[in-house]
């Protein structure tokens, strides 16, 4: 779309830290859970509240802004979803049945989606030309690219955490011990 006379192009080197400052913040909220269901094989309750706290203040600085935005119904309708798997962990009966199931998948893509895209539409009510123009549809294919670069590694990490951390790495961080963890030589310094 052609810029109005008169009005400057955005600045190349605004658009790329704007992206990468973006970029860093998904991997930086992607990684653990990532990490988690690889060394333990499920997420832990703070990262599905976590999300729910992040995705619900977005929610109401979309629901709550003077000016309209474009997207706006889009945006709050996929902040709401944290919110929507909470209310349904409240109430869905923990049976085994469909509804539940549905439930914690639910919860699960709650805890590895939710943050980067609470994220992302952060940035775009912040630097509302982030996507639109200051952003194009390779960059946005590569901040993709990145985050789930970061979360399938991050995974690979946890599924063998064995070969580089040990269980006291897990106990003195203030973590369970997951399945599988190498145990400390006696006397040992802690991680390897």
């Amino acid at each position: 779309m052609p810029m109005p006379e008169g009005e400057k192009h955005p600045d190349p080197s605004t658009a790329a830290r704007a992206t990468g400052v973006v970029t860093v913040g998904m991997c930086v909220a992607v990684w653990w859970p990532a990490f988690t269901l690889g060394a333990w094989g499920w997420f832990f309750f703070e990262q599905k509240l976590t999300v729910w706290a992040a995705a619900t203040a977005a929610l109401l600085i979309v629901l709550f802004r003077r000016h309209g935005e474009q997207n706006r119904k889009r945006r709050a309708a996929a902040l709401m979803l944290p919110s929507v798997w909470l209310v349904l962990a409240l109430t869905v009966e923990d049976d085994g049945g469909v509804l539940d199931a549905l439930t914690g998948a639910l919860g699960d893509t709650v805890a590895v989606l939710g943050l980067p895209a609470t994220m992302w539409v952060l940035a775009r009510i912040m630097w509302p030309d982030f996507g639109e123009g200051l952003l194009s549809p390779a960059r946005r294919v590569l901040v993709i690219a990145l985050v789930l670069s970061i979360a399938v590694a991050s995974y690979l990490l946890g599924v063998h955490h064995a070969a580089f951390l040990t269980c006291a790495d897990f106990t003195v961080s203030g973590n369970s011990e997951p399945p599988g963890c190498t145990p400390s030589a006696p006397g040992a310094v802690s991680g390897r």
